[in-house]
This record gives structure tokens, sequence and C-alpha cells, in this order.
């Protein structure tokens, strides 16, 4: 790794936000730079955001299962976790299904949500598609209610992109 990764970023208001997502993307490059394994970056990635993004507290993939329209917990860094999720069900399960971003303010209100870790309050999700094909999905929970906002989504978009093209996927 050529860069010590920042402790946490500051997102306090939003100019800092933008910066801290310009921030994060520089480090993702820096942190996938020679190495294209797809566990290893996956779990690096993982890793990185979890130190590095205030008030969260889980952060990590779920691997797509499309023959079984199930998500099989991937490398993640937080609380043991559901290992796993049928597309049928929750906010991974709705971002499988749909391959669109999920942004829940408050996942108790969230139809069907699944409750891994009783202290989350807010989630965003985001699909990981290589090729036109569903891998993955990135999840994001947080103790704080209303959490995450459009910025975050945006800034979790550009960071995977980044991870899709920095990775060889099975």
């Amino acid at each position: 790794m050529s860069f010590d990764p920042i402790s946490s970023l500051d997102m306090s208001t939003p100019a800092a936000k933008q910066e801290a997502y310009k921030l994060l993307l520089a480090q993702t490059e820096s942190l996938l730079h020679g190495e294209r394994d797809w566990l290893a970056n996956l779990a690096q990635f993982a890793a990185l955001v979890y130190g590095a993004v205030p008030d969260l507290n889980w952060a990590g993939f779920y691997m797509a299962r499309a023959d079984a329209e199930e998500l099989v917990l991937g490398p993640f860094q937080g609380k043991v976790a559901c290992v796993r999720i049928a597309f049928s069900r929750g906010v991974c399960g709705a971002c499988a299904r749909s391959q669109q971003m999920q942004l829940v303010e408050d996942v108790h209100a969230f139809p069907g949500h699944i409750a891994c870790d009783a202290a989350s309050r807010s989630e965003l999700v985001l699909p990981v598609v290589v090729g036109g094909k569903l891998r993955a999905v990135f999840d994001l929970d947080s103790p704080l209610p209303a959490r995450f906002t459009s910025d975050d989504a945006r800034g979790f978009e550009a960071a995977l992109a980044v991870l899709v093209e920095g990775t060889d996927w099975p």
C-alpha cells in the first residue's frame, strides 16, 4: 500500500463532504493500484470505507447468486451479519432486484427490512454491476437516522466505479 489511509473523513458540511469523497476516490485508486484480485480488492475497499467514513456500523458486500436469486455475505467490516438474503427481502434484496441504489433514511419504516443489527437506523445500498451483470451490492449501515444523502450515494458510486474497473471478476 502506497499511502496511509485516513482515520476519519470530515463530512461535517456539504463542502467538507464533497472534499471527503474526492479523497476517498483518490485513496481507492491508490489502494487498488497493482492489485486486481476481486476478493482482496473488495476486502480492502470495505476496510477503507469502514475506517474512514464516520457514523457507520457496517460496510461491506453481498455477492449476487443470480441462479438462486439471493445474496451471500462477502467481504465486510462490522458486526456479524446475515449470511443469505433473498432478492425478495430487505433493502439489499431491493437493490439486487432493481439494480438501483437504495437510500433509506429510516430502516424501520422500510417494508420487509431485515434487522441484522438492531442498532442500524439508516442504510445505503448500491449495486455493483460488471459488464451488465449484477455481481454484488455494497451495503452501508448507520446507527444514525437519515445518515445518508444523495451526495453520499454519488460519492460511493464514483468509488465503486474505480473498484469495478480496477478488479478482475471471476
